[in-house]
């Protein structure tokens, strides 16, 4: 029998996979001119930098550890709450409540970060308004990768 060769899925190749099975589902990517351990160090510190770099989070808490699962409650500036499952492991991270599925990939690149953010809706009617999500998810997910820029930069 015959194998083939497969290349190393990446994790931010990984995101965009799990983005093309939720319509509306955007990714966007960037590079951080800062090393891995860096980036991912504010970018996994969920309690704490999560609502510094997600502006419609006001606060998020985490209510359940198990390894790289946890549980979290977050509340919205407009009070809005919604628990979360979440898988946590080095340059990967994805959030999945009842609406909202995030999620976050880095990889190193030699002193530099490819950094990749995931937002995405379940809603009814969601292939129908798929495209003004994907239009919204572009603007909002370069806002939140600018605002976890400026926090990298904070916290060296």
């Amino acid at each position: 029998m015959t194998t083939w060769p497969m290349a190393e899925v990446d994790p931010i190749r990984r995101l965009r996979v799990l983005a093309a099975a939720v319509p509306g589902a955007v990714v966007t990517e960037t590079t951080y001119d800062a090393p891995f351990a860096q980036v991912w160090a504010v970018a996994a510190d969920l309690e704490h930098e999560l609502p510094m770099y997600l502006p419609d989070v006001r606060t998020l808490r985490i209510t359940r550890r198990d390894g790289e699962r946890l549980e979290a409650h977050a509340r919205g500036y407009a009070g809005m709450r919604a628990r979360f499952d979440i898988v946590l492991r080095p340059g990967w991270c994805v959030m999945r409540s009842r609406l909202l599925l995030g999620g976050m990939a880095a990889v190193a690149d030699q002193e530099q970060t490819r950094f990749a953010f995931l937002g995405g809706v379940h809603l009814p009617a969601q292939r129908a308004l798929a495209p003004g999500l994907t239009l919204l998810g572009h603007v909002a997910g370069r806002h939140v990768l600018d605002r976890l820029a400026e926090q990298v930069r904070r916290r060296s």
